[in-house]
């Protein structure tokens, strides 16, 4: 048992009972100044004001003075490719020269070179690579990580890949597997996608669900990969199994991912780029979170996601950092909410509620983590600043002073 004690902020992000925050609600993030938690078994036993813990209850209490510090909770990065072999620095070059993201994948780059260097790498090769980038999140105040397939495209390492995503569970951080086949269409069924999608859906999506290795299905819907009318077969087939849908909506171009998305039911619906307002309408009438990936707009220098008309029509908000090789290789939550705060017009408070509560509502566990309250789980940053709102303003370097998960001490050292 250990008190986090005298934090110069204690940044709550209360849920008060709710999964998520939505509209007005979003910004409230309940800052205790000079605030205490106490963590017992793993779990959050108190939170208040340091005056006003109470010593003689406990038997001994170990102190952790984080006098002059921020204490939040953990990020929730509830969107990542974190599994795949090498890296993609040539066509960021190629870009910055002016080819588009299309031109690339024409040329042989994008998903499908992840894909050939995936499949090469051994499932031992893979989470040597994978471990190291999941110390890097954890480093930079994330605890609880999603992670999706997506870069084996067949059975054999569609499968490889979510053992290592679940491999990595604990080891160092919380991971939750996505299976994501159906990212892109593979080269030896590039004239035979409905081939594809069959065995997606009859042959994958049942022996990911009968090993447990995911607990989401999600699909890249968009012109040239997954049609609308894909989506749907292949997140109902996924609901028939267990796995609980995502889906991959709008990010290039208006196609009809959103209305697929709330058909099925979708926990969450991502990317949302090119998002219609009559989309935004009917989203707003429904409890799918819209995780937004502010990293991927600046990293690709494309448009960003109407995080404003979102917030101000009750959507409940979201953000993540979409680590891959393509379009977004950073792990760095603070960052995303500096350019969620500049480039979105977030306000901190909205984008702090979004990287913690409302994205582990995206993975379905704010009951268990995303906020600072009795009973759930201690994933606790600790932030070598004296206001929460130097995080994003100071932009660029790492502010994290300690990291606890599950009340482990992950990151930094205790005096």
């Amino acid at each position: 048992m250990f008190l986090i004690h005298n934090a110069s902020q204690l940044v709550t992000v209360a849920s008060l009972g709710e999964k998520f925050k939505r509209g007005k609600k979003q910004g409230e993030i309940f800052v205790i100044e000079n605030g205490s938690v106490l963590v017992k078994d793993g779990k959050i036993e108190w939170v208040g004001k340091a005056s006003e813990f109470n010593f003689k209850l406990y038997d001994e209490v170990k102190i952790i003075d984080v006098s002059g510090k921020v204490v939040m909770p953990g990020f929730v990065d509830s969107h990542t490719h974190l599994v795949f072999a090498g890296t993609r620095e040539n066509e960021f070059d190629l870009r910055i020269k002016g080819f588009t993201y299309q031109q690339i994948a024409q040329m042989g780059g994008g998903i499908l070179s992840t894909v050939e260097k995936t499949r090469k790498a051994t499932k031992e090769e893979l989470f040597k690579i994978s471990q190291k980038y999941a110390f890097k999140a954890l480093a930079n105040g994330t605890t609880t990580i999603e992670i999706k397939s997506g870069y084996g495209l067949n059975f054999e390492d569609e499968i490889k890949i979510l053992e290592v995503a679940n491999n990595l569970n604990d080891n160092p951080i919380h991971t939750i597997g996505t299976f994501l086949g159906a990212h892109a269409i593979p080269q030896e069924f590039k004239e035979r996608k409905n081939d594809y999608v069959k065995l997606i859906t009859d042959k994958v999506i049942p022996e990911v669900s009968k090993r447990k290795l995911a607990k989401f299905c999600d699909v890249f819907c968009e012109d040239g990969y997954f049609t609308p009318e894909d989506s749907e077969k292949i997140l109902n087939t996924g609901k028939k199994f267990g796995l609980l849908p995502k889906i991959h909506a709008e990010q290039f171009s208006n196609y009809g991912g959103v209305k697929v998305g709330l058909k099925v039911g979708a926990i969450s619906i991502d990317h949302l780029e090119n998002i219609s307002d009559e989309d935004i309408e009917i989203l707003s009438k429904s409890n799918s979170i819209a995780v937004l990936l502010p990293g991927v707009s600046f990293f690709l220098n494309y448009q960003y996601p109407p995080a404003r008309k979102l917030i101000d029509s009750g959507v409940p908000v979201a953000i993540a950092t979409d680590f891959n090789p393509g379009s977004c290789m950073s792990l760095n939550m603070q960052l995303m909410m500096t350019i969620a705060c500049t480039q979105m017009r977030m306000t901190i408070e909205e984008a702090i509620t979004a990287g913690t509560l409302n994205s582990a509502s995206a993975l379905g566990i704010s009951d268990i983590c995303g906020s600072i309250e009795l009973g759930k789980r201690a994933d606790i940053v600790v932030f070598n600043v004296s206001d929460y709102k130097m995080i994003p303003y100071f932009f660029g370097e790492n502010h994290v002073d300690k990291v606890f998960v599950a009340g482990n001490l992950k990151v930094g050292v205790i005096e």
